[in-house]
C-alpha cells in the first residue's frame, strides 16, 4: 500500500480540483451573491493538506485561458465540453487571490495544459531525486508516476505509486498513455479506436504491449481472449492514424519552458491582513477566525515583532552618552537616524539622534528641543565633536531609512558621513519597487505588521503642526527611538530575503547604497542659476500667454476660464462641435494633453490651448519658481534625487524637478540656458546616445542590430534601409522618421495601432511595417515573446544586473492592465538596465573625481540618460574625454556604448 513521501514536493492540479469542487459542493454564495463553492472547496483541501504534510516546496497549477498545442493538432480536443459556467468562472480570480495570499506560488502557463506544468515539474524533480506528491483526480496522471512521483486524490485520500497504478488501471504506468489512445477519453473528447473499450485495451496492452508493439503485431489480436478479437486488427489497420493521434493528444508533456525549477517552488509568509479581507468577504467566518486568533494557520509573530518602548533609553547626561558611544563602537551595526526642523536638507536644524543596537534597545539624544520649560539636554556643538570620529569611521557600520537625508543634514555641520552599509528604504524598494510606498510607516506594517508613532500624532496637522524642536521629549523620545529600533528590525527582515538573490544584491550593494554618497554631494553642491534671465523670460512669456487667451477667445466667440475643463468641453464639444476623441471615466469628453494634441493636427483653438498650457506649466513651475529656490547661503538651486520612487530604477528629481525641463521646445530650451557655469568654468554635458536601443540589441541578440550598432551605424537609417529593402544611401528621410518611430515604438511595446496614430498611416501599413521589421530583426520579436512568457510565468523581468520589477497586472483579467504589463515588461528591461548603466557610470566617476580631480571637475546634475558637469576651463577637454571614456566602459554590453559629450557657457549650449 502507497505511504505519504517525506517530505514531498506537492503539485496541486488546480484546474482539476476547481471543476470537481464546484460540482461537488452545494451552491454557496456570499452576501453579495457572488458564488462560493468552489473556492471553498479547494481552498479547504489546500488547507488541510497544507496541515497534514507542512510541505517545504508546493505550487498550485491551473490552466490558462485559450487554446493550447492540442487544440493545434485536432480542433475538436474538448470540443464536447459545454462552456464554463459563469457562476464557475466568477470564482477563479478569487481563488487565485486567496492562494497568492497564503503563501503558495501559482503557475498559469499559456500554450498548454496545468497537466503539462505539473508533468515538466515531476519529471525534472523525479530526475534529481525529489520526492513528488501529485495532487489531482485526474486519470491521465497516472502516467507521471514512478519511484518518485506520487498521486494523491485528497476528495477520496488515496494514493498511487506505481504499483496502486498496475492495481486500477491493469497497467503499469508507462502504459497509460497506450491505454487511453486505445479507448479514447469521452471528458477530453479523445477519439481512440471505434470499437475498443476497456477490457479490449487491456488485452492488448497486457498481451503485446504498447502501441508501436501492438501494430507490429496486429495478426495477434485474433488469438486473443477477448469478445470482438477476431476483427479487432481490420479496426486498429483502418484507425492507426486516429489511434496515434489520440496518443498524442494523451501524452501529458515533460519538456514545457518554465521558467521556475522544482526548488524554487518555495511558499512565502502568508499575507494574512489580505486573507482576513478575503474571508470576510467570501463569508469564510471559521477561516477568519482563525487568523483573528492568532491559529497555526496564520502565521506566527515573532518576538523581534512584539515591539515595546520599554527598553528606550533618552540620553540627557554625558556620562549616559558615553555609555552609548561604547556601545555604538562596539556593535557590528548601529541603526541611526536624526530628528530635524525641516524635510528640506538645506534648511533642517538638527534636533536630535536615535540610535539602536539591537531589536528593541534604542535611545533618543535630543540635542535641540527650545519649547517652553525643555529640560537640559546636552549641547549640540559639544554632542556633534563626540560624536564626529564615529559618525565619521567608514569601518563602524550604519544602517537607516533614507540615510541620503541624514548625510545632508550633518554636511551641513561639516560632519561627513560614513560607514552607510544598508539603508531600508533601499532595501524595500530593490526588493520589490512596486510592493507599496518605501516609507518607514508602509514598510513597518507590510513587514512588521506594526503601526508606527505617526508624525502627525505627536505634531498635529494643517498650519499649527509643529516642529521637531516643538515637540515635548515625553513624546518626541518614544517616536525618535522607535524610529531607529524599526529601521534596525526592518534589515532584519528585509536584508535576509535580498541576500539570497544573487541579482538584487548586487544591485542593493554594488549601485544603490554606494550611490547615497555621490547623490548627497550632488545635491549639496547645487546647481548655478541666472536669476535675471529667468525672470526676463517670465516676462515674454506672460506677454504670450495675454497674447493666446485674446487668440482663443477670439476662436470661441467668447471669453472664458481656460483652466476650466467644464468650459473647455462646453467650448470644444458643444459649440464647436468637435470630434470626442476619449471620455472619461465619467463619460464627459477629454480635455486631457493627448486629447488635444490629436484635434491640434486640425483644429487652431486646440492648437493654441496646447501652446497656452506649455507657457502657463513652464512659468509655474520653472521661470517663476527657480530664482525663488536659490538657497541664501549657497547661491544654487538644490534639488532631490529620489532613488526610490520610478519602478524601473531611474532616479526621479524633486524641489526642483531638474529631469522635467522641455527640450524640444524654444522657451523650455531657454529655460537650460539659465543653468550656467560660475567664472572660469564650463558647463560639460555627456549623454548616452541611443541607449536603449543598444541594450535592446543586447538583450535580444540579434544579429542584424548588434551588426549595425558594431558598424557604428545611423540606427534608425540602418533600420529603414532593412525593413523598406533599400541601400543605405538611398534612405529617405521620411523612411528614417517611420524607421526611428518603430525603433522606438517597439521599445515601450507600441502596438500597430499607436504606429499607425504616430506615423498617421493606416493601421495595415503599419503592420506591414513592423512585420517586416520582424523580418529583417527576428530576434527582437523572439525577445518580446519570451519576456512576456517570462513575465507571466514568475510575475516579474529584471534588467542585466538583476534588478527585478514585479508586474501585478500581468495576469489580469482586465485586458488593458494586462496588455499595459505586458508592454512594461518588455520596455522595463531595457529602462531598468539603462538607469542602471547611468547610476554605474556615476559611481566609476565620482571615484575618479574623488582621487584625481574633486578641484576641478564637479558632477551637478543626472537627467535621465544624461549626466551634467561642472569643469574648470583650463584642462577641460582633457577632463570631457576621461568622463566620456568612463561612462562608456561603465558597464559592458555585446553593442559598445557611446556618450556624446558637449561643452558650453550653459546647459543648453552643452547639451
Amino acid at each position: 500500500m502507497a505511504k505519504l513521501p517525506d517530505n514531498p514536493l506537492i503539485l496541486v492540479d488546480g484546474s482539476s480540483y476547481l471543476f470537481r469542487a464546484f460540482h461537488a459542493m452545494p451552491n454557496l454564495t456570499n452576501e453579495k451573491g457572488e458564488h462560493t463553492g468552489a473556492i471553498y472547496g479547494v481552498i479547504n483541501m489546500l488547507r488541510s493538506m497544507i496541515k497534514q504534510i507542512s510541505p517545504t516546496h508546493i505550487a498550485v497549477v491551473f490552466d490558462a485561458k485559450g487554446k493550447t498545442f492540442r487544440d493545434d493538432i485536432y480542433d475538436q480536443y474538448k470540443a464536447n465540453r459545454p462552456p464554463m459556467p459563469d457562476d464557475l468562472r466568477e470564482q477563479i480570480a478569487p481563488l487565485h487571490n486567496i492562494i497568492q495570499a497564503m503563501g503558495l506560488p501559482i503557475i498559469v502557463e499559456d500554450g498548454v495544459e496545468a497537466d503539462d506544468v505539473i508533468g515538466t515539474l515531476s519529471c525534472q524533480a523525479s530526475a534529481a531525486g525529489i520526492a513528488t506528491l501529485i495532487s489531482t483526480g485526474d486519470k491521465d496522471m497516472a502516467q507521471l508516476v514512478d519511484n518518485n512521483v506520487t498521486l494523491i486524490n485528497t476528495m477520496t485520500n488515496t494514493l498511487l505509486d506505481p504499483e496502486g497504478v498496475v492495481e486500477k488501471f491493469g497497467v503499469p504506468p508507462e502504459l497509460i498513455i497506450d491505454f487511453l489512445a486505445l479507448k479514447g477519453d469521452s471528458s477530453d473528447n479523445i477519439p481512440g479506436v471505434p470499437g475498443v473499450g476497456d477490457k479490449s485495451a487491456l488485452a492488448m496492452l497486457q498481451n503485446l504491449g504498447g502501441l508501436d508493439k501492438i501494430f507490429t503485431d496486429l495478426d495477434k489480436i485474433a488469438t486473443l481472449n477477448f469478445r470482438g478479437a477476431k476483427t479487432m486488427a481490420e479496426k486498429m489497420r483502418t484507425h492507426e492514424e486516429q489511434a496515434r493521434l489520440s496518443y498524442q493528444l494523451a501524452t501529458i508533456k515533460t519538456d514545457v519552458s518554465l521558467n521556475v525549477a522544482p526548488k524554487d517552488l518555495v511558499p512565502s509568509e502568508p499575507d494574512t491582513g489580505q486573507l482576513a479581507e478575503l474571508y470576510s468577504r467570501y463569508n469564510f467566518k471559521r477561516w477568519l477566525e482563525e487568523i483573528e486568533q492568532g491559529d497555526t494557520t496564520a502565521p506566527e509573530k515573532t518576538e523581534q515583532h512584539n515591539i515595546s518602548h520599554k527598553n528606550y533609553e533618552t540620553i540627557l547626561s554625558k556620562e549616559a552618552l558615553k555609555v552609548w558611544i561604547d556601545k555604538l563602537d562596539q556593535a557590528p551595526l548601529i541603526a541611526l537616524d536624526t530628528e530635524t526642523t525641516s524635510l528640506n536638507y538645506m534648511e533642517a536644524e538638527l534636533v536630535g539622534f536615535s540610535f539602536a543596537v539591537s531589536p528593541g534597545e534604542a535611545a533618543y539624544l535630543p540635542v535641540g528641543h527650545d519649547y517652553a520649560d525643555a529640560p537640559q539636554q546636552l549641547e549640540r556643538d559639544w554632542v556633534l565633536e563626540q560624536l564626529k570620529p564615529w559618525l565619521e569611521n567608514s569601518q563602524r557600520l550604519k544602517v537607516g531609512q533614507h540615510l541620503k537625508y541624514d548625510k545632508n543634514v550633518l554636511a551641513n555641520y561639516g560632519i561627513q558621513l560614513n560607514g552607510v552599509a544598508f539603508d531600508t528604504m533601499l532595501e524595500s524598494y530593490v526588493y520589490n519597487s512596486v510592493a507599496g510606498r518605501h516609507d518607514m510607516d508602509s514598510l513597518a506594517s507590510r513587514y512588521l505588521d506594526f503601526q508606527t508613532i505617526k508624525f502627525e500624532d505627536i505634531a498635529g496637522k494643517g498650519a499649527k503642526q509643529l516642529t521637531f524642536n516643538q515637540i515635548a521629549l515625553e513624546q518626541a523620545a518614544p517616536y525618535a527611538a522607535e524610529d531607529a529600533d524599526i529601521t534596525y528590525r526592518l534589515h532584519q527582515e528585509i536584508w535576509p530575503k535580498i541576500e539570497q538573490e544573487a541579482g538584487l544584491k548586487h544591485v542593493l550593494t554594488e549601485i544603490e547604497v554606494p550611490l547615497i554618497p555621490v547623490l548627497s554631494k550632488m545635491e549639496f553642491t547645487g546647481v548655478l542659476i541666472d536669476s535675471q534671465q529667468l525672470r526676463e523670460q517670465s516676462q515674454h512669456i506672460a506677454s504670450r500667454i495675454l497674447e493666446l487667451e485674446k487668440d482663443v477667445y477670439e476662436l470661441a466667440g467668447e471669453e472664458f476660464n481656460l483652466g476650466s475643463t467644464k468650459q473647455l468641453q462646453k467650448i470644444l464639444f458643444d459649440k464647436m462641435q468637435l470630434p470626442v476623441v476619449k471620455k472619461t471615466p465619467k463619460g464627459a469628453p477629454s480635455t486631457s494633453e493627448d486629447v488635444l494634441q490629436t484635434l491640434a493636427m486640425d483644429y487652431p483653438l486646440p492648437k493654441l490651448l496646447m501652446e497656452y498650457r506649455g507657457l502657463s506649466k513652464l512659468k509655474n513651475t520653472y521661470t517663476d519658481k527657480l530664482p525663488k529656490m536659490i538657497n541664501h547661503r549657497t547661491g544654487r538651486v538644490h534639488t532631490s534625487y529620489h532613488q526610490a520612487v520610478a519602478a524601473t530604477g531611474r532616479l526621479s528629481s524633486t524641489d526642483p524637478n531638474l529631469q522635467n525641463i522641455p527640450i524640444r521646445t524654444e522657451q523650455g530650451r531657454k529655460v537650460r540656458k539659465a543653468f550656467v557655469a560660475p567664472e572660469g568654468c564650463k558647463i560639460v554635458a555627456a549623454d548616452y546616445s541611443q541607449i536603449e536601443l543598444r541594450i535592446m540589441a543586447h538583450l535580444s541578440g540579434d544579429k542584424g542590430l548588434l551588426d549595425a550598432f558594431a558598424n557604428g551605424l545611423d540606427i534608425h537609417k540602418a533600420t529603414a534601409a532593412e525593413v523598406f529593402g533599400v541601400s543605405l544611401n538611398m534612405v529617405t528621410s521620411e523612411q528614417r522618421r517611420n524607421a526611428k518611430a518603430i525603433n522606438f515604438g517597439l521599445i515601450y511595446g507600441m502596438s500597430a495601432f499607436g504606429l499607425s496614430q504616430q506615423l498617421n498611416i493606416p493601421r495595415h501599413e503599419a503592420q506591414e511595417y513592423m512585420d517586416l521589421y520582424f523580418e529583417r530583426y527576428p530576434g527582437v520579436l523572439t525577445y518580446m515573446h519570451d519576456t512576456r512568457e517570462q513575465a507571466k510565468s514568475q510575475g516579474y523581468v529584471s534588467t542585466v544586473f538583476g534588478r527585478r520589477l514585479y508586474l501585478p497586472e500581468i495576469k489580469s483579467s482586465n485586458g488593458a492592465r494586462r496588455k499595459g504589463a505586458e508592454r512594461a515588461a518588455i520596455n522595463a528591461p531595457m529602462q531598468g538596465t539603462a538607469a542602471d548603466i547611468i547610476k554605474k557610470a556615476m559611481l566609476a566617476v565620482d571615484q575618479w573625481i574623488t582621487e584625481n580631480a574633486a578641484s576641478e571637475v564637479k558632477m551637478i546634475m543626472q537627467v535621465h540618460d544624461e549626466l551634467i558637469f561642472e569643469i574648470k576651463e583650463h584642462n577641460i577637454e582633457a577632463h570631457r574625454q576621461h568622463i566620456t571614456e568612463l561612462m562608456e566602459n561603465a558597464s559592458k554590453l555585446d553593442v559598445p556604448l557611446l556618450v556624446e559629450a558637449g561643452i558650453g557657457d550653459n546647459w543648453d549650449q552643452a547639451h
